[in-house]
């Protein structure tokens, strides 16, 4: 892994710029940019080399996007014969999101992007697979769905492969599905024939050492990582009381209540989520704004509560729930509202809004309980403040128990709200969690055992420890191992 330099005096950013191809340029002018972020410079040389991988690290909207295509769609312009590009996203709706990023740039370059997932027509899927070139962008679900169906003719889509993109690569590290991910890219380079250069994508992480490890096992990759200055923060912690139930038989004012009474009652939780639901109407109104509850059903709770309190106080509602399980019409009627200028609009969501979709600006977000990992509470602020000069603003919202005789030990240390605090003070020191990217991922291994096979029409075990193991992902799997897992 190789640092690369920092962008000098105006006069080397003017050269890095001079190397883009003179029609992308003219779109750089008329998009109104007075100058290219640091990564975006910094990039430009190493990608159109076109021999090395590369990881580009930045904060959320930090042009990482850009960085990426704007030398590799001038690399693309500059070939002779047909080529594409493979950019590998984990999310469909980011596919959707890049591809209207990108629409206008490469139809001013008359380069094709075609998105290709399960929600893009069969038609446009064929005319790639006719005619191989542009930008594809892909699912790893739906190119390893490529591999098994188009088997030995891969090799000939992707003849004019020239670079591979992962998005948000540091959601992959470390995951099965990464090791997924890993596997697929080797299996399509063992197709073509020779290594094709990968970029990645990523939020700066504690060790980048790990992410070019991930990106190639074995490989170096040239390292960019942003060094433009941070943001101001501004950060409010507000705890919340839970009351524990009230018996039947309690008096409350004086009055004596039923057992049916206390049913029809708020619970223990239903009694913060409604104090915070309360704040949230009170604070967020007016503009748009990001909460992330820690589960689905959660979402979907603040959703309904906060829908009813602009109802209540005869508001048009402007709360808008967004997680991986609700249908497409609803998630893409709350990504339009965000992107609407006509009206504010707050998402209630889970990490379907913590990685890169587009959704314009956001004043601010809230976070209740305490976020799932630092580096997960940090991408997630990343949406905030991104205009320029804004400060980036954090809303912590931390439900506790009251204290009675029975309470438990870590409640009474109010564990939540410690943890809450320990990770903003780890956020603002720069620090996250390292992925661990050592697991053995058997079952993955065997996905991708059957995965092969269809590819191939069936494979020779040596063949498939070869292709797989010796030469793939699962290095950690000797031959003896893999012949046990075969007769297991």
């Amino acid at each position: 892994m190789t640092n690369s330099p920092p962008s000098g005096s105006e006069a080397s950013q003017s050269s890095n710029f001079a190397l883009l191809h003179p029609k992308i340029q003219r779109w750089v002018w008329d998009a109104g940019w007075t100058e290219l972020k640091d990564a975006q410079e910094r990039a430009i040389p190493v990608i159109l080399e076109g021999k090395r991988d590369v990881i580009i690290a930045a904060a959320t909207a930090s042009g990482k996007t850009e960085a990426a295509f704007l030398p590799i769609l001038t690399f693309l312009l500059g070939q002779e014969e047909r080529s594409c590009v493979l950019y590998i996203s984990p999310l469909k709706a980011l596919i959707n999101d890049q591809w209207g990023r990108l629409e206008d740039l490469c139809e001013r370059l008359e380069i094709p992007v075609v998105p290709w997932h399960g929600d893009v027509a069969d038609s446009r899927k064929r005319r790639f697979v006719k005619r191989p070139e542009g930008v594809l962008l892909i699912t790893p679900e739906s190119l390893e769905a490529m591999l098994m169906n188009k088997g030995h003719g891969l090799a000939g889509i992707l003849a004019g492969l020239r670079f591979i993109v992962v998005d948000e690569l540091h959601a992959f590290i470390g995951s099965e599905r990464g090791k997924q991910l890993q596997s697929l890219m080797h299996r399509v380079e063992t197709a073509v024939k020779r290594q094709v250069p990968r970029i990645g994508l990523s939020a700066t992480l504690g060790d980048m050492g790990l992410a070019a490890g991930f990106l190639r096992s074995g490989g170096e990759a040239e390292l960019i990582v942003s060094r433009e200055a941070g943001q101001e923060l501004k950060v409010l912690v507000k705890g919340y009381l839970c009351q524990p139930p009230r018996l039947s038989g309690t008096k409350m004012g004086g009055q004596e209540k039923t057992v049916s009474e206390t049913e029809n009652e708020d619970t223990t939780a239903g009694q913060a989520e409604q104090a915070i639901a309360e704040d949230l109407f009170k604070t967020l109104r007016g503009a748009n704004h990001l909460v992330f509850p820690n589960s689905r059903g959660q979402v979907e709770v603040y959703a309904d509560l906060l829908r009813r309190r602009c109802e209540q106080g005869q508001v048009p509602n402007e709360f808008w729930p967004h997680h991986g399980s609700l249908s497409k019409d609803i998630r893409e009627e709350t990504e339009t509202a965000l992107k609407s200028k006509g009206r504010p609009a707050s998402a209630i969501c889970t990490t379907t809004l913590e990685l890169g979709i587009d959704i314009g600006s956001v004043k601010s977000v809230a976070q209740i309980g305490a976020a799932p990992s630092v580096a997960g509470l940090r991408q997630r602020l990343g949406r905030s403040g991104r205009r320029k000069g804004e400060p980036a603003i954090l809303r912590c919202y931390s439900p506790e128990q009251e204290i009675t005789p029975d309470t438990p030990l870590a409640d009474q240390l109010r564990h939540r709200l410690v943890l809450t605090i320990a990770q903003i003070r780890l956020l603002v020191a720069g620090w996250c969690e390292p992925p661990r990217p050592n697991g053995l991922h058997l079952s993955t291994l065997v996905q991708q055992l059957l995965s092969a096979m269809a590819q191939h029409g069936g494979l020779a075990a040596l063949n498939a420890w070869r292709l797989l193991c010796a030469e793939g992902p699962f290095g950690n799997v000797s031959q003896r191992e893999f012949a046990e897992l075969l007769r297991s």
